[in-house]
C-alpha cells in the first residue's frame, strides 16, 4: 500500500519517542454519543507519560501541554486526572478542532512524547493506516489503549514462564496460523484456567486468546531475530529484507487469527458450521451455519441458514460481506470484529444493508450510545445460532 504522510509521520514520531500511546476513538471521545464531549479518555497506563507526579487520591490534577497534530497545527491542550472518576482525559482542543468528529469514531489516536511539555498527536482513519501502524509496532487490536515503547506492554510472571516454555520447545520456524492459535489457547488455559468461558463467557475468551496470541507471536519474533538485530546488519538491504519479512508475517497472520478463535468457540459450543465454504463462483464467506451442504441443498430452509464474516477491523471493509452468499442476500449478514467503534453514519448504512456487528461485550461501549442495541455480543450470536439449530440455552 502507499504510505500516507500522516501514517509515515506517526510511525517516525513513535520510533523516535521514548514512549507512545494509542487507542481507538470511542463514540464518547468523538462526540458521537450526542452528549457533552469531555475530551479523549486515556488509559491509566499512560499516567507516567502525562504526569511526572503521583496521581492525587481526592483532587483534580491538570497540566497544560502543547500537542502538534498531524505534524500540521498545534493546540494548547490539558491533561486532566479526575480522582472522583479515576479517569485520565485530554481536554481543550480549541474551537472547530477538525479531528474529533463523529465520523472519526473507530479511528486510531496516537500520541507521542518528545519533551516534557511537547507532544505529537495523530489520527489514523483508514483501516489500511490503522493496521499498518499496529503491525509495525506489534500491537494487537485488543491491546490498543496502551502505552508502547519504553513503557510498553508487560507480562505477568506466569504468562512469561508459559510462553518461554513454548518458545524453548519450538523446533521449526514460525508455526502456521492455526498452530499459533492453538498454542495461544493452551497457554491461556494453563495460565488463567478459564475453560468455562468457552460456553459461559465467549466474549472474554476471544479477547483473552487474541491478547495471548499476539504476546506469543512477539516472543517468537524475539527468539528468532533478537540476536540478529543485536549484531547489526552488513547493509541497508539486509536490514530492509528482514524488516519486510517480519512485517509481512505480522500482516498475514493477523487476518486469520480471529477466524481460528471463533472456530474453537463454535466447536466448544457444539455448533454445526463450515469454515471457508464456497457458496457461488469464487465467493467464500468465513463461516456458514449449519454447513455448506445445507447451504447448497435448495430444499433446506433459508431461515435456518446463517453466515458470519470474521474481520479484525471493519470500518471500511464491512461492505465486502454483502454478496458472499446469494441465498442469504435478503437476510441479516453478521460480521464478528474487534473494531472498537464506528461512526453513526456507517452504522446506519450497515442497518440499511442488514449487516449486524458482533463484538466482544466490553467493546460495545465504544459505539454510539443510541445505536449500541444494534450491536450483538459474541455470546448473543452463539445463542442465536444454537436456537436455530435446536439446541438448549446454556448461558
Amino acid at each position: 500500500m502507499m504510505t500516507s504522510n500522516v501514517l509515515k509521520n506517526a510511525i517516525e514520531s513513535a520510533v523516535n519517542s521514548k514512549i507512545s500511546f494509542c487507542k481507538f476513538l470511542s463514540a464518547n471521545d468523538t462526540g458521537a454519543t450526542g452528549g457533552h464531549q469531555s475530551g479523549i479518555l486515556v488509559s491509566k497506563s499512560a499516567k507516567a507519560m502525562m504526569f511526572s507526579r503521583n496521581l492525587p487520591k481526592d483532587d483534580i490534577l491538570k497540566r497544560t501541554v502543547k500537542i502538534k497534530w498531524q505534524d500540521d497545527f498545534v493546540t494548547e491542550s490539558v491533561f486532566t486526572y479526575y480522582s472522583s472518576k479515576n479517569e485520565l482525559r485530554i481536554t481543550k482542543f480549541g474551537r472547530n478542532f477538525p479531528l474529533l468528529k463523529p465520523e472519526q469514531t473507530g479511528a486510531l489516536f496516537v500520541m507521542t512524547r518528545q519533551e516534557d511539555e511537547d507532544y505529537s498527536g495523530y489520527i489514523l482513519e483508514t483501516e489500511e493506516e490503522i493496521e499498518e501502524f499496529l503491525d509495525i509496532f506489534g500491537i494487537g487490536a485488543t491491546e490498543a489503549n496502551c502505552v508502547f515503547g519504553s513503557g510498553g506492554i508487560k507480562l505477568n510472571v506466569k504468562e512469561e514462564a508459559a510462553i518461554q516454555r513454548i518458545v524453548n520447545d519450538l523446533l521449526m520456524d514460525f508455526p502456521g496460523t492455526e498452530i499459533m492459535a492453538k498454542m495461544a489457547h493452551e497457554i491461556a488455559n494453563d495460565v488463567y484456567n478459564h475453560i468455562e468461558y468457552l460456553t459461559k463467557n465467549p466474549d472474554k475468551k476471544i479477547i483473552e486468546w487474541t491478547n495471548m496470541e499476539y504476546t506469543l507471536f512477539r516472543a517468537i519474533e524475539r527468539s528468532l531475530y533478537g540476536e540478529v538485530v543485536k549484531k547489526g546488519f552488513s547493509s541497508v538491504d539486509e536490514f530492509v529484507n528482514l524488516a519486510n519479512s517480519v512485517l509481512n508475517r505480522r500482516k498475514s497472520r493477523a487476518g486469520k487469527s480471529l477466524e481460528h478463535h471463533l472456530d474453537a468457540i463454535f466447536k466448544a459450543n457444539a455448533i454445526k458450521f463450515s469454515s471457508q465454504p464456497v457458496t457461488e463462483g469464487n465467493k467464500k464467506p468465513d463461516f456458514i451455519f449449519p454447513s455448506k451442504e445445507a447451504y447448497h441443498d435448495l430444499s433446506y430452509s433459508v431461515d435456518k441458514l446463517t453466515s458470519l464474516a470474521a474481520k479484525t477491523t471493519c470500518k471500511d471493509r464491512w461492505r465486502q460481506v454483502l454478496n458472499e452468499a446469494n441465498r442469504l442476500k435478503d437476510k441479516n449478514k453478521f460480521i464478528c470484529t474487534l473494531q472498537q467503534g464506528v461512526s453513526p453514519a456507517q452504522m446506519d448504512e450497515m442497518q440499511e444493508e442488514k449487516v449486524i456487528l458482533v463484538v466482544p461485550k466490553p467493546y460495545i461501549s465504544y459505539y454510539p450510545k443510541d445505536r449500541q442495541n444494534r450491536v450483538w455480543t459474541v455470546s448473543k450470536f452463539v445463542e442465536y445460532v444454537k436456537s436455530i439449530q435446536g439446541m438448549s440455552q446454556q448461558i
